[in-house]
Order: structure tokens, then C-alpha cells, then sequence
């Protein structure tokens, strides 16, 4: 059965079938080839994971954060991050990657973030001097953060496959995501100065960086207030998710005064869109995961894994391995969803916590989103910066580097996640 699946899956894939309808229809044909099990548990089984109360939690976060994005705080996270980091060298890139953090912790999609953030920074890098090709790889990059900080869909999925702590997970991705914020700006840093990338001449004074610092307060205090209701068991993610929502809307009535219907009924109907994605690829990966687990694979996986690999860092480097191959060729929620039950099975059989885990999957799987052939963030960014993929990704060697960095922090040493 699982066979079928897995065939059937790649065949769809390099028909070019969107992933979630490849994924409904090799796990709805691997329940067919099984003849005791009625087909109708394959409609069960996509519909059941749509009743979920926590996955409410992610159509209010995007809600929230396209509200808070498609206003003038945008503009006001950049100036703040332009006033910190823009005269120093290979400052307009630095930016990026301090806009990519802070919007992290309003958006919690790094597509989302590539999009905005690159709209906005790459023309005015690419004005200054900049080579487009390095705006475009510093935003493809750092856009990921986002997968880290809090509110983070992919973390909000691992805990849906996992039963994690969502304020866990969300506590742990704090520290790796700022590693990674301060990696990609010393690449930045350095790159400005050996390759003598333009400075600002503007002249940035405390009184500017302190008003800047005031108008864009609202967007910085959204990941804290989230992470203080959900550690002190204020609220629920669902419950955070809705208050985050009523308090962009009031965000944007009262302090920003820009809230219009236009711009509320175009974060509705995106809203609608990506929550649709998401939400099919959680329904098929559910009935995928019915297939793997009828036939016993994630048990039959970890045992295979303590057997034949035996040592624990061998095991945890082959699980690294196989994901940074999987993330270059599906969607980071998907191979969340399809990876996540093996992987907890495998993990919890060499003792590994489930929180590092979970870290260990996100960081991973984020670098599928600006590795080739199918990076999001990668053809986001290549499309607003009109640059060709080959050219960015020669640029993109170093950002690797710290991915990869973190990513060995994360898996190996467990008090980057455990604290």
C-alpha cells in the first residue's frame, strides 16, 4: 500500500500536480488497493483533521499579521530597522534581515515576509548600489526567521502532528532564530566591507533611532505579549490567535489610523487563500499518515535506524540529510506533515526531546525555501528582484553556511532549545 503511494505520489509530482491534490490522490488510490479497509475512511480521515481547535489558531495568526503587514507599520519596521543597522556596512542588506525578524514575530510565514519585505527593500537596494542578486539572496534567506519566531505556522504544525506544546515549541524558536538573524548579518556585514557595497549618508542620530523606535513598538510587542499569554496559560494559542487579531485591528484604528475596508477585506481574502493551501495539505497528510501508520513504517523506520545506524548522532544526521533533500522539493507544511509522525517515532527511540525536535525540523526544512530546484522565498525573491535563480544562488553560499551552523547547534546541542 504504501508503495503505491509513494509511486503514484512521484508520478503526480513530476506531472506538476499541486502537492495537495497529489497528496490526496496517492493516499486515496493506497486505501483503494486495500480491500478490508472501506474507502470511505479515506473521506474520514481528510475530514477529520479540519475539526482540529488548535489549528484554528492559523488562520487567526495569518489574519493578524496580514492586517498588522499591509498597513504603514511595514514602513515603520524598516525604518527602525534602517535607523539600528542601515549606516554600517552592507547596512541596507542588514536591514532585511532585521525587518525579516521583527516581521517574524507579526507574521509567522516566511513566504509572506519574502513577499512584503522584498517589495519593499530590494528596488531601494537595488537603487543604491547593491547588487541585485545579493538583496535578493539576503531576503530569500532571512526571510525564514520566520518559521522560528513566534507566532510560527510551521512550528503550530509540528505541534499538530506531535502533540507538542505549541508555547514550547514557540519558546524554543527564539534563540535559533536570532542565531540565525545574527549570522546572516555579519555575512552581510562582511560582504559590504570586502565587496565595498554603498553606506547611507543620511545621518542617523539617537533621537531618530528612539522615535523610530516608539512608532514601530506595537509590531515589536505582538511576539511578547503572545509569548507571555501563552507561558503563564493566559489563553490558548486559539484564544492568542483571535486577540492577536482584535489587536491589529486596534493597532490600525487607533495608533496608525490607516484601517480601511479595502485593506481589510484584502487580508480576508488572503486569509481564505493560504489558510485553503494549508488546510489541504493537513487533510491529505492526515490520510497519508493513516497509510504509513497501517502499515506500521514510522515503528518499522526507528528500528531500522537503531539497528543499522545504532549511534544516536548517526541517526539524528541522517534524519537532518534526508529532510534538507525532502525541503528542496516540497513545501515546508507538507513535508511537516508527511515527515513529522516517522521522525517523533525515530526521536523518541534514541531519547531525543520532542522540542528540539520539532526546532530541528523547522530550521531544516526552512532551508528547502531558498534551495533550489523549488524554493519559495528563492522565486519570490528572484521574481521581484528580476534576477536569474543561477545568479542569486552563487550568492546564497554563505547564508547556507550559517543555516547549517544552526542547524548542527540545534540538533547536537540541546540546551539551544531546552532552556
Amino acid at each position: 500500500m504504501t508503495l503505491v503511494m509513494v509511486a503514484v505520489f512521484a508520478v503526480l509530482l513530476l506531472l506538476a500536480f499541486p502537492v495537495g491534490y497529489a497528496l490526496v490522490i496517492s493516499s486515496g488510490a493506497a486505501v483503494m488497493t486495500l480491500g478490508a479497509v472501506p474507502t470511505v475512511i479515506a473521506v474520514v480521515k481528510l475530514f477529520q483533521p479540519t475539526q482540529s481547535f488548535p489549528l484554528l489558531a492559523i488562520p487567526f495568526f495569518i489574519l493578524s499579521g496580514a492586517l498588522m503587514m499591509s498597513g504603514t507599520l511595514g514602513q515603520k519596521l524598516v525604518r527602525f530597522a534602517a535607523t539600528l543597522v542601515g549606516r554600517f556596512p552592507g547596512g541596507l542588506t542588514q536591514v532585511t534581515v532585521v525587518g525579516s525578524t521583527i516581521f517574524g514575530g507579526v507574521s509567522g510565514s516566511a513566504v509572506a515576509e519574502a513577499s512584503a519585505l522584498g517589495t519593499m527593500l530590494i528596488p531601494w537596494q537595488k537603487r543604491e548600489g547593491y547588487p541585485a542578486a545579493f538583496g535578493a539572496a539576503t531576503t530569500a534567506s532571512s526571510a525564514v526567521i520566520a518559521g522560528l519566531i513566534p507566532p510560527s505556522i510551521p512550528l503550530i504544525l509540528f505541534a499538530a502532528v506531535s502533540n507538542a506544546s505549541i508555547a514550547s515549541l514557540f519558546l524554543a524558536g527564539i534563540l535559533p532564530g536570532l542565531l540565525l538573524a545574527f549570522g546572516m548579518m555579519l555575512v552581510c556585514y562582511v560582504s559590504g566591507r570586502v565587496r565595498k557595497f554603498p553606506l547611507l549618508t543620511e545621518r542617523i542620530t539617537g533621537r531618530d533611532i528612539l522615535g523610530a523606535f516608539f512608532t514601530a513598538l506595537p509590531a515589536l510587542l505582538m511576539p511578547v505579549f503572545i509569548l507571555v499569554l501563552l507561558r503563564f496559560g493566559i489563553a490558548t494559542p486559539t484564544e492568542v490567535s483571535v486577540i492577536a487579531v482584535a489587536y491589529a485591528l486596534l493597532v490600525s484604528l487607533l495608533i496608525y489610523r490607516d484601517l480601511t475596508i479595502g485593506r481589510v477585506y484584502g487580508a480576508l481574502v488572503g486569509t481564505v487563500v493560504t489558510t485553503g493551501v494549508v488546510m489541504l495539505v493537513i487533510a491529505a497528510s492526515n490520510l497519508v499518515g493513516y497509510v504509513l501508520i497501517t502499515e506500521a513504517i514510522p515503528n518499522a523506520v526507528a528500528q531500522y535506524a537503531q539497528n543499522v545506524l545504532q549511534d544516536w548522532w548517526l541517526i539524528i544526521l541522517a534524519m537532518n540529510v534526508i529532510m534538507l533533500v525532502v525541503g528542496m522539493f516540497l513545501d515546508l507544511p507538507a513535508a511537516i506533515l508527511l515527515l513529522g509522525p516517522t521522525f517523533v517515532a525515530v526521536g523518541s527511540a534514541i531519547g531525543m526531546d520532542v522540542i528540539q525536535l520539532g526546532i530541528m525540523m523547522a530550521v531544516n526544512l526552512s532551508i528547502g525555501l531558498f534551495t533550489p530546484p523549488i524554493g519559495t522565498t528563492l522565486f519570490i525573491s528572484a521574481a521581484i528582484a528580476r534576477e536569474p535563480i543561477g545568479a542569486i544562488v552563487r550568492e546564497l553560499w554563505p547564508f547556507y553556511l550559517v543555516a547549517l551552523v544552526v542547524l548542527g547547534l540545534v540538533s547536537y546541542v540541546p540546551a539551544f532549545t531546552l532552556y
